[in-house]
């Protein structure tokens, strides 16, 4: 019977070798700006559509808005485009900031809706940057995450 102590010492030796290679290949990758951009710019859109909302006893909200959501996916496929990342899970972090920049909005979204009911339209503008503010910002916090959760988990 042949001694198998060589060549798994050879498998261990390469897999930790892989190991570093995804640690430095994951150390280097960064968000895409641009479209990282577009997510805030879809949520300050988000924001904004209190302008065209009616609030009050007969509050009526747009329909447009649901074609940001369509938006976020193709905005969601070309950042895994330009990466080449594929999460399958995003960890606690990622998720975290994602549910915060929901939250975000909807508040900013409600206060806009205050802000239209008292007439005073153009301060939707400021809800709206904050909005984009916030949102890059927590999408960038969020893709930063999810890469740090790609490199915890191990790859079969």
């Amino acid at each position: 019977m042949e001694n198998n102590l060589g060549a798994a010492e050879d498998a261990a030796a390469r897999l930790r070798d892989l190991t570093t290679d995804r640690d430095t290949l994951a150390a280097g990758v960064t968000p895409p700006r641009a479209l990282v951009a577009a997510i805030g710019a879809l949520a300050a859109c988000w924001v904004a559509a209190a302008l065209d909302a009616r609030p009050g006893a007969d509050y009526q909200s747009p329909s447009w808005p649901w074609l940001l959501a369509g938006l976020l996916f193709v905005i969601l496929h070309l950042i895994r485009r330009d990466t080449g990342l594929k999460f399958r899970r995003l960890g606690a972090r990622a998720n975290g900031a994602i549910a915060l920049a929901a939250l975000v909005c909807l508040f900013l979204f409600s206060v806009s809706l205050g802000l239209v009911s008292l007439g005073l339209g153009w301060a939707v503008m400021i809800t709206s940057l904050a909005a984009f503010a916030a949102v890059y910002g927590l999408a960038g916090v969020a893709f930063r995450a999810a890469v740090d959760q790609l490199r915890a988990v191990p790859h079969a």
